[in-house]
């Protein structure tokens, strides 16, 4: 862990990895919080539900009851290397299965609930899991598709209320023994399975090592103000299933004992978030942008926590949310950077550094990141190139989910290429200069336009389209279709147009995901190609910024 220091230079200085041949995510984070000799009757999780009921779960009470579902999905066939998907959302059962699973040496694939049948299909089917951990408001979702998945077993279901095909979480956990030998598992030894979005084709699972916890820890540590500290209780309103909600809150703060508040509303409410924080004295917070935009839109507020430290990152952040930041909560807003492949390596602590507005921060002690060419040369300060990680790195993933070509794409040399463009200036800041490719960043998921559009092309009016992000003051950017309908379905008036754009909307939200669907479309006659037939994202992002300003002109 990092030391608590009085300089961006003395961090750097003292920090060192310890990485053993031998661990296991699973008993870092719990058991040994409950072994002989520690104070396992330490809180490690509160749980509030929609109802305001509340729930406190010790680190001895997750060991016992991880173990007894860790048995159960033994029982069930589940072995070492066996994917498990865990589609839940932020809950003591989410943590519970994640948990057993690492102690099983199997895999964890965890899914989003809002995911459609389109985008839980690739992702069970691509993974082949063994297993599917969910709750009756997902289950039709997942037993709509067991046909299709000829290596999906057992469905393992909170609140089953006796469905057939599909097991009652709660009954085989207590049914089962308390005393489990966790696996003796090798850092390197794989862990989980995240699912990542990108410009082409279908999405790619970054398959992580149980050392990715450990390589986690220092971009956990620094923005957040040398977490932790006494007193600290962490919480985010990001969901557990993406690599922001898991991976820099959740389990870093168990490997530290530090208890985390779960809970995770329909939909993001500023009011009751500050509410929420305030009651449960959370100390430490990852706010995605665009929570934090909705939070200073919401303007004044009835109750306000006492927090320590705030985390952001996703996007940059400008001068006047950093500004808000400070008068609401005292503290500065420590924005970081990362991504599913090679997660938080470049970040601020305003503590022991000057925030810059504009930029991503420094590298995290620990982590190499340099700016290099597109052969993975490093590039003097001041020049523009791909933001790069070295190799070697504890935080990187072992590769994609069988997809050994587009592992190799990913590296250049030795310097893992994030696809994101950027500069370094003599004093190491990073200043982020756009991607170097069509990934959509909306809210706080980093969108790919490829699945959309192959979503889109199921919809019986489509013949062609295509998706680019455009800007959006509160999501950084929102998703804006170009379609080209078939001509015995094109819409032939205005109102056919807007009646059709919904229809195809919902067709997007119920199918792929509820967080991917183009809020802006515009039919079209034809779309811009390339000789080869690949559609020019390009022309249609130039367009769009051309008629924007012309709009700007007319309306200004």
């Amino acid at each position: 862990m990092l030391k608590s220091s009085h300089s961006y230079e003395e961090a750097l200085r003292s920090f060192a990895w310890h990485v053993p041949r031998h661990y296991n995510i699973g008993v870092d984070t719990i058991d040994k919080h409950a072994a002989p000799g520690a104070d396992g009757n330490r809180t490690a999780l509160i749980t509030e539900l929609d109802s305001g009921e509340i729930g406190r779960y010790s680190f001895a009470d997750l060991k016992r009851l991880s173990n007894c579902l860790a048995n159960a999905m033994r029982g069930l066939g589940v072995g070492r290397g066996d994917r498990v998907a865990i589609l839940l959302p932020q809950s003591l059962e989410t943590a519970l299965a994640h948990i057993a699973v690492y102690k099983l040496g199997a895999i964890a694939v965890p899914l989003f609930t809002l995911f459609g049948e389109d985008a839980l299909r690739f992702r069970l089917a691509d993974s082949a899991a063994r297993m599917v951990v969910t709750d009756v408001a997902n289950l039709d979702k997942v037993m709509a598709l067991k046909s299709e998945l000829p290596r999906l077993d057992r469905l393992l279901v909170v609140g089953s209320q006796n469905r057939a095909g599909a097991d009652d979480f709660w009954a085989v956990m207590m049914g089962a023994s308390d005393a489990f030998t966790p696996e003796d598992t090798l850092a390197e030894d794989p862990a989980l399975i995240i699912y990542t979005s990108g410009t082409t084709g279908s999405p790619k699972g970054a398959l992580h090592a149980h050392r990715t916890l450990l390589g986690h820890l220092p971009g956990v540590e620094f923005p957040q103000d040398f977490f932790p500290k006494y007193g600290d209780l962490f919480w985010t309103p990001a969901d557990w299933a993406w690599i922001g909600g898991l991976l820099d809150v959740l389990l870093p703060a168990w490997h530290h004992g530090v208890p985390v508040l779960a809970h995770r509303a329909r939909k993001f409410d500023p009011e009751f978030a500050m509410h929420l924080m305030a009651k449960h004295g959370v100390r430490n917070v990852f706010l995605p942008p665009t929570a934090l935009k909705l939070m200073r839109q919401a303007g004044s507020f009835k109750e306000k926590p006492r927090l320590r430290s705030i985390g952001s990152g996703g996007e940059t952040l400008g001068e006047e949310l950093l500004d808000w930041g400070r008068s609401t909560f005292g503290v500065t807003i420590n924005e970081f950077y990362g991504q599913t492949e090679c997660n938080l390596v470049v970040g601020n602590c305003a503590s022991v550094m000057e925030v810059r507005k504009g930029s991503m921060g420094r590298a995290i002690p620990g982590h190499r990141v340099e700016i290099v060419d597109d052969e993975g040369t490093p590039l003097p300060p001041g020049t523009p190139g791909n933001i790069a990680v070295q190799k070697g790195d504890p935080v990187m993933f072992l590769g994609y989910w069988h997809n050994p070509d587009a592992t190799q794409a990913k590296f250049a040399g030795d310097w893992l290429l994030t696809g994101d463009m950027g500069l370094r200036d003599i004093d190491g800041y990073f200043w982020f200069q756009g991607r170097s490719d069509d990934v959509i960043t909306s809210g706080a998921y980093r969108i790919g336009p490829g699945e959309i559009e192959d979503c889109l092309l199921r919809h019986p009016a489509v013949a062609m389209a295509a998706v680019i992000g455009v800007p959006d003051p509160l999501r950084t950017e929102s998703i804006k279709a170009f379609i080209v309908a078939k001509p015995d379905l094109a819409p032939a008036n205005r109102e056919a147009d807007r009646a059709l754009a919904d229809q195809i909307r919902q067709h997007v939200k119920t199918r792929l995901a509820q967080h991917a669907y183009p809020r802006e479309i515009e039919f079209v006659d034809e779309l811009p190609m390339t000789a080869t037939g690949k559609i020019k994202r390009k022309d249609l992002r130039e367009r769009e910024a051309e008629r924007r300003i012309k709009e700007g002109f007319r309306h200004g």
